[in-house]
């Protein structure tokens, strides 16, 4: 978000001491919404035992209200999480709204710079309108002729219009599937965009563990 007023500026300083990034915002209805997310593994380091914790315990999502409920106080904003519900927040139609983020084959939510390896951790409510960068993204996936994050699936299990997660996970639970396990989405590795932010293994995989269980 270049050409930022102060409030954003140190918003976004604020943000990348804890290994996170603004990912776009909107505005609607008098008030602007402001999407926090992580991009590559920088914010790995500032979770307390992050990779080797345990999924089941939801380490990030505590971490992030530690982290983002002072944030949200000082700079006198609404926050929401993606975790929170039912009922859920429209996170990824919030996130598509900024116009810095579009649907890709896999079905998830690809940027332009950072590509399938940036993840939602909150959102931020402004009660006024704050100046944003006019959108000038495109999709990403609108030149790319092969598309290989739809053949990189051991087990097809991403045809285009649908996800066969049941499928997955079962490979997942087969040595077949370590690769997956280890390093993350076969898939999602294929895809060109944003390589040099991908998730570090350690990264990958306690997401991945957090997916299977």
């Amino acid at each position: 978000m270049t050409g930022k007023n102060d409030l954003l500026t140190r918003l976004e300083t604020r943000l990348n001491a804890h290994g996170l990034v603004l990912l776009g915002g909107f505005v609607e209805g008098g008030q602007t919404r402001v999407m926090v997310g992580n991009a590559g593994s920088q914010m790995v380091s500032h979770v307390p035992g992050l990779p080797e914790a345990d999924p089941r315990g939801d380490p990030v999502n505590r971490w992030t209200r530690q982290v983002m409920e002072p944030v949200a106080e000082d700079f006198g904003a609404t926050v929401s999480y993606p975790f929170d519900g039912p009922p859920w927040h429209p996170f990824v139609s919030w996130m598509l709204a900024t116009g810095q983020a579009f649907v890709s084959p896999l079905g998830l939510a690809i940027h332009p710079r950072y590509g399938l390896w940036f993840a939602l951790r909150a959102a931020l409510l402004f009660d006024r309108v704050l100046p944003l960068d006019s959108p000038d993204a495109a999709s990403p996936c609108e030149t790319c002729r092969d598309r290989p994050c739809l053949s990189a699936c051991p087990v097809g299990a991403f045809t285009g219009t649908a996800y066969d997660a049941e499928g997955c996970r079962d490979h997942l639970a087969t040595a077949a599937g370590d690769d997956c396990m280890t390093q993350g989405c076969g898939a999602r590795r294929a895809c060109p965009v944003g390589r040099a932010w991908r998730y570090t293994p350690a990264h990958a995989g306690f997401h991945m563990r957090a997916f299977a269980r």
